[in-house]
């Protein structure tokens, strides 16, 4: 499984607006059958350059999957945040390959 991580930094004025955009932007991305699912997450710290940075993690099940949406795909969706958000928004993106999920064995109350 390939877990695809973009990272966004967001202007403090823009953020709200922004969470409402994006859940749109990751069904768009979501529909176009690459991906099986997709987390969003608030990034916990404080930044430097300040506004608020959030991590959207999507999971395929092949680097096939990945690789056809590199092709197909991703230019035309980023092409969408920055017409909206321009440089009050910083995004960078990693790619994962997940080994092995470990879950408790034995939980006691």
């Amino acid at each position: 499984m390939y877990i695809y991580n973009v990272t966004i930094n967001i202007d403090d004025n823009l953020h709200k607006e922004w969470l409402t955009w994006i859940e749109t932007h990751v069904s768009d991305v979501l529909n176009t059958g690459k991906f099986t699912s997709a987390k969003l997450t608030e990034v916990l710290v404080d930044e430097d350059m300040g506004g608020k940075t959030y991590s959207v993690q999507y999971t395929a099940n092949t680097r096939e999957d990945l690789d056809a949406y590199y092709k197909e795909d991703a230019d035309r969706l980023r092409v969408e945040g920055l017409k909206k958000f321009g440089d009050k928004m910083l995004a960078f993106r990693t790619e994962l390959l997940l080994i092995k999920e470990f879950y408790p064995t034995n939980i006691s109350n």
